[in-house]
């Protein structure tokens, strides 16, 4: 017991008992359960309770004999009483992802059979209009297992470099090589598999001769790049530690007045219409005389082809059997596309790459609903890493799947037709697959990582916690639990159902906020986990801030059933 004691003005003070964290009625229940007499959990009890209640079936004894030894086990009567039973429980080393399975998805399919982290605008350091461009994001999100980077290149001023920057932006520019350099150095540092470098080109061919030049210098063996083009896309695990190029084919750059006035006035048109931003895509027909001017050695290094092609959306979801290649939407062409083709985008990303960007109006760098996607078998799904918040906190539940290495293989159910040649419909009414039931017992850590009045000035806050689950629209769901007032330590002991129809897309949100009657509710940290990798049994949750960043001591005690 401590107390703490907070100003009311000049002259009055408010007292509060602060109590430590004490293992919640279920957990004292459990540990009478699998304790002897003298309450004292054996070895052999605790191998019990880690395959009965944890669902840990290769647990062995010697799993439990590590567990007392390392939690102040009692050495004389070889067991761990309540206080050791509950901290273990309650500790770092009991989290609600299984760290030692790793990476555990198939990774021999296809690139197209797996969702891949991937960055929008990776250089930009803030807003997409006046923040600086740097290599210092793209580093970052490589240390995040983010696997597509964007570059958007442009000539120098002198027109004899090559720069990478927003353009018709006030975006300060940094140098292509000073990116390239950063990403070979940093490429496999939290993942092996492979890099995917995509490039918004605005070069004269001479310049794409010059990009050819740096990006071989660069990568040298680690760039791969096929003498032609693909008929499949290579598996993950055939790409190891290697990078490819995706961009649109090279063509004639046009330099005539009357085309180049052309091109500005449709621009401008692009701008004034602010819903989208630049289609790095349209309009990339290969026109064999175009070709002569091309830049030969800079379209030889081209993995992925990139482009729509003429035509509308039907002729841009064209599957060709002889030729894979990627496709970007924006997130209005994508929400408009579900409409109408939701059946034909599905069976593209069987075989095909679809990349989805931010509409352009998202100029603060924030993000979208990635289910859009996801749920309709996109893989690049492409995310402004900087733009914190939900949408944000989605993705990186997404990813921390099969080890966080930057891919997540997708369900069979957007891989093949049904049985009678149906394509999976997210939208349709399923039936219940399976139910998640959580109970949410108790948090704990704030009091070490927060000032005393950083929540409320006069008093310990008043803690509730927001969960739900994302994904198809049949399974989202949001739930809250009770806000427990005046108090560092949390004790809801509350629980919550969830059927799922999809659980191989669910995801499941948690947030903690301070309830403040007369002001918005300050956050206090969110998690999102992915459903299909929830261990069973009681897990400690860590909480993370709003940039995903984790906190040293916020967790929350959990229990995960599946019923």
């Amino acid at each position: 017991m401590s107390k703490q004691t907070y100003k009311v003005g000049f002259f009055f003070r408010r007292q509060f008992t602060m109590a430590a964290a004490e293992a919640p009625a279920d957990i004292k229940n459990l540990f009478k359960r699998y304790s002897d007499d003298s309450g004292v959990m054996s070895v052999q009890n605790l191998h019990r309770f880690l395959i009965e209640i944890q669902k840990e079936k290769n647990a062995s004894l010697e799993n439990a004999e590590a567990i007392i030894n390392n939690h102040g086990g009692d050495s004389k009567q070889k067991g761990l009483q309540l206080d050791g039973f509950f901290k273990c429980l309650f500790s770092d080393v009991n989290p609600p992802l299984d760290p030692k399975i790793g990476i555990h998805h198939e990774m021999t399919a296809p690139l197209s059979h797996y969702y891949i982290y991937t960055g929008h605008n990776s250089y930009l350091t803030g807003n997409q209009l006046s923040s600086d461009c740097s290599d210092v994001p793209i580093i970052q999100a490589l240390q995040r297992s983010v696997r597509v980077i964007e570059l958007d290149i442009w000539p120098n001023s002198d027109k004899d470099d090559i720069e990478v920057l927003h353009g018709r932006t006030l975006t300060a520019p940094v140098a292509l090589i000073k990116c390239l350099r950063s990403i070979k150095e940093h490429a496999f540092s939290a993942s092996e598999y492979p890099v995917v470098i995509t490039l918004e080109d605005h070069l004269t061919p001479d310049l794409q001769e010059k990009v050819a030049e740096m990006i071989t210098q660069t990568f040298g063996d680690m760039l791969f790049s096929p003498s032609e083009s693909l008929k499949e896309l290579p598996s993950p695990e055939s790409l190891r530690k290697r990078v490819m190029i995706s961009t649109k084919p090279p063509k004639e750059y046009l330099q005539s007045k009357e085309v180049k006035e052309k091109d500005d006035t449709k621009k401008e048109a692009e701008q004034d219409d602010i819903d989208e931003e630049e289609d790095e895509d349209e309009d990339d027909e290969e026109d064999p005389k175009s070709e002569k001017k091309a830049a030969s050695e800079y379209k030889r290094l081209i993995a992925i082809h990139a482009g729509k092609g003429k035509g509308g959306l039907s002729d841009w979801l064209r599957v060709d059997l002889n030729k894979v290649r990627r496709l970007s939407l924006s997130e209005p062409e994508l929400e408009k596309a579900v409409d109408t083709h939701a059946k034909e985008i599905i069976r593209f990303t069987q075989q095909n790459l679809l990349r989805i960007y931010p509409k352009g109006i998202r100029v603060d760098s924030s993000n979208y609903d990635p289910f859009v996607g996801w749920m309709h078998g996109a893989q690049m799904v492409a995310f402004n890493m900087q733009g914190y918040g939900r949408s944000l906190w989605l993705m990186h539940g997404m990813f921390r799947a099969n080890g966080g290495c930057g891919y997540v293989k997708k369900p069979d159910l957007l891989l093949k037709d049904g049985p009678n040649n149906e394509v999976f419909d997210p939208t349709a009414n399923l039936p219940v697959k399976t139910t998640l039931k959580v109970t949410v017992y108790m948090g704990d850590g704030w009091d070490k990582d927060f000032d005393q009045t950083h929540f409320d000035t006069y008093s310990p806050p008043d803690f509730y916690a927001k969960l739900g689950i994302a994904g198809v629209p049949a399974d989202e769901v949001k739930k809250r639990t009770k806000t427990m007032d005046d108090n560092w330590i949390p004790s809801w002991d509350e629980q919550f159902e969830f059927p799922l129809t999809v659980p191989e897309l669910a995801l499941l949100r948690i947030k903690v906020l301070d309830y403040n009657l007369s002001d918005k509710d300050e956050f206090a940290g969110q998690t999102c986990l992915p459903v299909a990798e929830l261990r069973q049994g009681i897990r400690a949750v860590p909480l993370y801030d709003r940039k995903g960043e984790k906190y040293s001591s916020v967790k929350l005690l959990m229990r995960f059933e599946f019923i």
